[in-house]
Formats: C-alpha cells, structure tokens, sequence
C-alpha cells in the first residue's frame, strides 16, 4: 500500500479543513458585504435629499445640500424649485453611486450619485414610454467628509 492509497484520514485534520472553509467563507461574505455598502452614507445622504424634494420642503432640502456661499436659494429653486430646471420632481429612482476618480490624480473626495427624477408619482415603470420620456439624469456629487451636495466637477 502507497502512501496517497490510503482513504483514512485524521479526525482532527478534518476539523481543521473545515474551521479553515468556515473562516474562508465568512471572510468572503464579510468583503462582499463591505463591498456592497461602501457608498451606504451617500446613497441615504442624496435619498434623504430627493425625498424632502419630492415632500416640496425646499428649504430643508436646501439645508442638506449644505450649499456654498455663491449658491443662493433662489439659484437652488433655478435648479430644483417646482418650475425649475430638473422640477417639478414627485419621484425619482437612484440608479446608482460611484467613486469619483480625483482631477488631480490623487484620492476622491466624493462620490457620485446617477439619479432619474419623474414629475410622475409613482416613478414610471419602463414599459410606460410617455411618462419615461419625462424623466431626466441628474448627477449629485456627495462629499466624503461632511455629506454636502453639489454637482460633479
């Protein structure tokens, strides 16, 4: 008899093999999960933002955007008012949030968020082609360290 002819094995290498899989395996869901919800604080930042915009609360809405001194409210309502650009907005739907590559070559400091927003309540599905072609992209740019809104650079 060889030595790989053998069937037999150890108990405790057997334990072993399978405290090694089961270690494994929670490592890997533990990093898919991670993975998954690396823009959780953005995507709940710009979600929180567009449902105060659909309730009409324009001036908490713009109190999230956390605006700039040259933003003005009125410039806010331009954008995001009733009959605004991106207005009148009654739902919307976050297709999705990415890291946004740094201009200068060095770490983002944001993400980005791709969002359709409808004039529409419920936001129409894609078999009603009248109220799709109402909906418009709109691309926030959320910052890492303080959660303020803009748009992209």
């Amino acid at each position: 008899m060889g030595l790989f002819d053998s069937t037999e094995e150890h108990p405790p290498a057997k334990m072993m093999r399978y405290i090694i899989t089961g270690v494994v395996f929670i490592v890997l869901v533990a990093l898919f999960a991670a993975y998954q919800l690396r823009f959780h604080n953005e995507e709940k930042t710009v979600r929180h933002f567009m449902d105060t915009i659909a309730a009409g609360n324009m001036d908490e809405a713009y109190r999230i955007w956390k605006p700039t001194q040259t933003y003005s409210f009125k410039d806010f309502l331009e954008d995001w008012g009733p009959n605004g650009y991106y207005g009148p907005i009654k739902s919307y739907h976050v297709d999705h949030v990415e890291r946004m590559a740094a201009a200068s070559g060095g770490e983002a400091s944001g993400a980005v968020a791709t969002i359709r927003v409808s004039p529409f309540q419920p936001f129409p599905d894609s078999h009603d082609e009248a109220k799709q072609n109402k909906t418009q992209e709109v691309r926030i740019w959320v910052q890492f360290k303080d959660q303020s809104l803009g748009f992209p650079p």
